[in-house]
């Protein structure tokens, strides 16, 4: 893991990470890497706290959900009943906010703070603005992320529970899991700055260099982006989920399903969480990112694994590190393993030959063998192996494969039988 991370931090530049691991019932790893702050420099611990930005998503659904639970409210409820003044939105249900399927105008789609979010504001007055615009499309017909719904949603929790989204959510879910490092970055009216502990946001503009990130104004992020924990606190709450502890039943079917477009089209989105399929697992999760952080939460309930990862920079993408954590915690599919063998065999220069057909066989000649050993030996340890596409010709599956070692970016073709033996399995450099 030291050297997964301490390479992904040397490729991208990034300041500082933190993770966190939960397998079966337990967290089985917190580690954080870097700088928390630059200049004077402060190192991250496991107990620096990061902005998750739009991972915040998953709490405010579960908010709804709670009180959805406790009978103050429905997800099929229109918005009307507690914001009549909306023309075009009123007739949008909770789910429609929560599953992104509302038709409303997104505030914040750039991938920088606009001059407007650079100014304090409040969540009435994001509704105003922005939930009184003309709608991008009829409720329940298409898909678009939206913060503008995830502040709805979270000024509905407020009005409908008496008390700010914030003490609701600690009185109901942080307290209850034990969370107990959970801060509000974006409580409208209160100044942004960063408690001195924690992690501070940094940016750069194409490949200059690492400057601090200009802070949000108070109260932009509210429902949508407003929380920051450590990894370990997301932790609990993956566990949560794992295990469904804290919503009944009947709610986590709710908060897991896909939604279903009126096209009859699913969307792989949920309640909060994106809801995917890779390759026979399900994965649910959310990511998240703003000005100077981004975070990636991923959850296997099924293998009863998650992966956080939090960082203090805004250009290097920490899914990719999900992805090679991932690699190392998570047994791998059958086809997976036999790559994995296979492509260590070519670098030890030890391949079984049994593993292939005659055709293949035909191929791997001794000088073949011999210059994938001296070529692919040098370049290290697989830090990834993924598959990126699976398809049918000539009576064989084709796989494309995904390849990362510490030098190199590589792809290789896979031609199987249907008793799987191998045709061909050829290694070149990715390019693209």
């Amino acid at each position: 893991m030291d050297r997964v991370v301490a390479e992904w931090l040397a490729s991208t530049g990034a300041p500082s990470v933190s993770v966190a691991i939960v397998q079966d019932d337990r967290l089985t790893y917190a580690q954080a890497y870097g700088d928390a702050r630059l200049n004077p420099t402060v190192p991250s611990t496991a107990a620096t706290r990061y902005a998750i930005d739009s991972a915040s998503k998953e709490f405010t659904a579960a908010a709804v959900l709670l009180l959805a639970e406790q009978g103050k409210l429905s997800l099929d409820d229109p918005i009307a009943k507690w914001f009549p003044e909306l023309r075009a939105a009123a007739a949008v249900t909770l789910r429609q906010l929560l599953t992104h399927t509302s038709g409303i105008r997104d505030y914040w789609p750039q991938d920088f703070l606009t001059l407007e979010m650079t100014r304090p504001t409040t969540p009435g007055a994001i509704i105003d603005e922005w939930a009184q615009r003309p709608l991008d499309f009829e409720p329940g017909t298409d898909w678009q992320y939206s913060n503008t719904g995830y502040v709805l949603a979270g000024a509905v929790v407020e009005k409908v529970s008496g008390e700010t989204l914030f003490k609701f959510l600690s009185r109901y879910v942080f307290a209850p899991l034990h969370m107990t490092q959970v801060a509000e970055y974006s409580a409208s009216g209160a100044a942004m700055r960063v408690p001195a502990g924690d992690a501070a946001g940094y940016t750069r503009y194409g490949l200059g260099p690492v400057v601090p990130a200009p802070k949000e104004g108070s109260g932009w992020l509210f429902g949508a982006a407003s929380l920051a924990m450590r990894p370990s606190d997301l932790a609990l709450w993956d566990l949560s989920l794992i295990d469904r502890s804290l919503l009944k039943a009947e709610s986590y079917k709710t908060e897991f399903e896909p939604v279903e477009l009126k096209s009859g089209r699913t969307q792989n989105y949920a309640l909060g969480l994106d809801v995917e399929s890779i390759q026979g697992r399900l994965r649910i999760g959310h990511a998240g990112g703003g000005s100077g952080f981004l975070a990636d939460n991923r959850v296997w309930p099924r293998e009863r694994t998650a992966i956080v990862v939090l960082t203090n920079n805004d250009w290097a993408d920490p899914a990719v590190l999900t992805a090679r954590i991932a690699f190392i915690v998570l047994a791998p599919t059958p086809e997976e393993a036999r790559v994995r063998q296979l492509f260590q065999a070519f670098q030890d220069g030890k391949v079984d030959r049994g593993l292939f057909s005659l055709v293949g066989n035909f191929y791997l000649t001794a000088t073949v063998l011999a210059d994938l050993q001296a070529s692919l030996s040098p370049l290290g340890p697989a830090r990834l192996i993924e598959l990126e596409s699976e398809s049918r010709r000539g009576g064989m599956t084709t796989r494309r494969w995904k390849i990362l070692c510490p030098g190199a970016r590589l792809e290789a073709i896979e031609r199987s039988h249907p008793d799987g033996k191998m045709d061909e399995f050829m290694i070149a450099k990715k390019t693209d």
